[in-house]
């Protein structure tokens, strides 16, 4: 799918900001910059580069100033918005178009002079690189300059004036990091210039540090004489050996279209997505295989995530030795039953605290088995999963237990194990401890898996079918409103049980049915009538004392509002997946999901163009917020449309 803008989409300053780009290099480095080519985040960059996979960045080219000189006359062609706004650079005045298929391009017109942007980046390793194409017809001979804007420090990390630039055969040394620089353009040094007071407006949304500085030591520039054509450009990379770019874009789009024909699909947004997909999957050095990142620009690899992002950027996308080898680096971690959250970064220890990861692998290893039938890789983690049902039944860590009703217990003191689990100090917004509704789900669903993957092992004892029945009769018994006619969120002896939340989907999208199809149905029909919205589902119903309609501003306020009604991306693919499961799959479901999906080709315009997000507000959602690239966003929407074509 080729994204294509035009002037009306900027008609101002502040329009122009609200979609960027992403593209990412396999490394866990990528590039991002917004539709006008300024920097309206910390986290925006030319070049991201990554130096210790995938979570160790450095902002290395954080933007580019460009200017053309005709005749005596200076223009800036690049756009950033300055705390001072007499100092903002207003290029998107001359621009004409941007347009985003496998890496974006920007076109601006000035008094005659064509000039045409392009940035690629290349898959593993940390290289970008920038080229122009300007056609000359203002009779004069002009110049363009780009001065490219530097930071070299690690990600959201502001640059100090003391920090020192060096600049020879090019190679650029600033704090400890080195950049090689190739250019067939005319590359001058500069005396070392400070530029202060940028303004980033979307980290301003999100209460974070709302200013940044750069540093300028080199130039490069092209001359092109009145009516002629020239183009140049300019590779920067971590390596002294560097590709030509020719060699980048013929890399980007021979690997995306690879992708998209790995992923089989015919309809236009699930190629796309599928692409997108792939965005997420990175090398991560302490385990020496892929992992799932888990949104851009704010998140790591976390085990919760990963699960949900695999079954749809990996298997719907038929990517399966991928999803093979990471769920082999979930199995060399599991300890005590848990699956890690947080896998080790240097001396730190793997993090443990989620209860769904572990049930989650197991219900990931059944999905990899239904599209792959290698009963040698469930022979290979069926005592890791065997490990998983023994600790939860007898007890593990954060309070992880199975009652006497045969129900599972979660949470402990200020531990928040479940997917909503913000904690701010000593306030914990969803607190979820009990019972929580979700859990219980996949707790029967993975003693479901167990039964039947017994056929591989015969000797094993254990009555998995039993305790599933135990679990089903105490689930329906203890977790069905009758008054509200759907699920409670979780069993604790508090107000919170009887909210009516999202987590109740995966009751029924599961391929193991806790509940009797009836209630299955009023399930999808109460989520869909109290948090439906086309881009995703409400956290909580709006008609409850505790909903928040907006999310955004300080730290607090965000967290406040995360659970209590954002409207999150990845559980409409739960959603979606109930619907078509409670109609029977029927013609008229199908169509019926494939027309809703409709919107997700708008989504796919808006934010991150080419990607879907983690949130949007609860009231009205009509803007992204939170990571503008969400790994489980587009994974769950995937499923879709993986379970549409079969």
């Amino acid at each position: 799918m080729k994204f294509i803008y035009g002037k009306q989409d900027w008609k101002t300053f502040e329009r122009g900001e609200e979609n960027c780009y992403l593209m990412t290099n396999g490394l866990g480095g990528f590039s991002s910059l917004t539709m006008i080519g300024s920097c309206s985040r910390n986290d925006h960059a030319v070049l991201m580069a990554c130096m210790h996979s995938p979570n160790h960045r450095y902002n290395m080219i954080h933007r580019l100033e460009e200017v053309i000189r005709i005749g005596e006359e200076k223009i800036h062609i690049s756009s950033q918005d300055d705390a001072d706004i007499s100092f903002r650079e207003e290029g998107y005045l001359y621009q004409t178009a941007f347009t985003y298929e496998d890496y974006p391009q920007w076109t601006y017109l000035v008094k005659g002079v064509e000039i045409v942007r392009t940035i690629a980046l290349m898959q593993g390793e940390n290289t970008v690189g920038i080229s122009y194409e300007i056609r000359n017809c203002s009779g004069e001979e002009v110049k363009l300059e780009i001065n490219p804007h530097l930071q070299f420090v690690p990600k959201g990390s502001p640059l100090s004036r003391e920090q020192q630039f060096t600049m020879e055969d090019g190679t650029i040394t600033s704090n400890g990091q080195r950049l090689h620089v190739k250019t067939n353009g005319l590359l001058q040094e500069r005396p070392l210039v400070f530029c202060d007071g940028y303004h980033y407006a979307y980290d301003v949304c999100d209460g974070r540090r709302e200013t940044g500085s750069t540093a300028v030591n080199h130039s490069v520039s092209c001359k092109v004489e009145a009516g002629g054509r020239d183009s140049f450009y300019i590779i920067y990379g971590i390596k002294a050996e560097l590709p030509g770019m020719e060699e980048i874009l013929e890399d980007m789009r021979r690997h995306r279209n690879a992708l998209k024909k790995q992923a089989g699909f015919t309809d236009e947004t699930a190629s796309t997505l599928a692409a997108a997909a792939h965005q997420f999957i990175s090398y991560r050095s302490s385990t020496a295989k892929q992992t799932i990142l888990a949104g851009f620009p704010f998140f790591e690899d976390w085990g919760r995530d990963t699960m949900i992002a695999l079954l749809g950027c990996c298997l719907a996308t038929h990517r399966y030795k991928t999803a093979e080898s990471i769920l082999h680096t979930f199995m060399t971690y599991c300890k005590k039953g848990l699956m890690p959250n947080l896998f080790p970064e240097g001396k730190e220890a793997p993090g443990y605290n989620t209860v769904d990861a572990s049930l989650l692998f197991i219900l990931t290893v059944y999905e990899y088995y239904r599209k792959t039938e290698d009963c040698v890789f469930v022979r290979s983690a069926y005592q890791t999963m065997r490990e998983i049902i023994d600790w939860y039944e007898k007890g593990t860590d954060f309070g992880i237990r199975m009652d006497e009703d045969g129900l599972l217990m979660a949470g402990q003191d200020y531990d928040q194990v479940t997917w909503m689990d913000v904690r701010v100090g000593e306030i914990l917004p969803t607190p979820r401890h009990g019972k929580p509704v979700e859990i219980n789900a996949y707790w029967y669903n993975a003693l479901c898996i167990m039964e039947e993957f017994k056929k591989f092992f015969p000797e094993d004892e254990r009555e998995y079918g039993l305790m599933a029945a135990k679990v089903k009769e105490s689930f329906g018994a203890k977790f069905w409103n009758g008054e509200a006619g759907c699920l409670r969120d979780v069993l604790s002896g508090t107000k919170a049980d009887d909210q009516i939340r999202c987590n109740q989907i995966w009751a029924v999208s599961l391929p193991f049915s806790v509940l009797d199809p009836e209630r299955e149905k009023q399930v999808v029909e109460v989520v869909f009538r109290k948090l439906y919205t086309p881009y995703g589902l409400r956290t909580l119903d709006p008609a409850d004392e505790e909903f928040h309609p907006a999310y955004g501003g300080p730290q607090l306020e965000r967290d406040l509002a995360y659970h209590q009604g954002t409207v999150w991306v990845f559980p409409l693919g739960g959603y979606y997946l109930a619907y078509l499961k409670v109609n029977g799959y029927s013609e008229e479901a199908r169509d019926h999901v494939a027309r809703q999906l409709e919107s997700i080709g708008a989504a796919l315009r808006e934010g991150c163009i080419g990607q879907l997000p983690e949130i949007y507000d609860g009231e009205n959602p009509t803007s992204s917020r939170g990571c503008f690239a969400q790994a489980w966003s587009v994974g769950e929407i995937l499923r879709v449309y993986d379970a549409l074509r079969k």
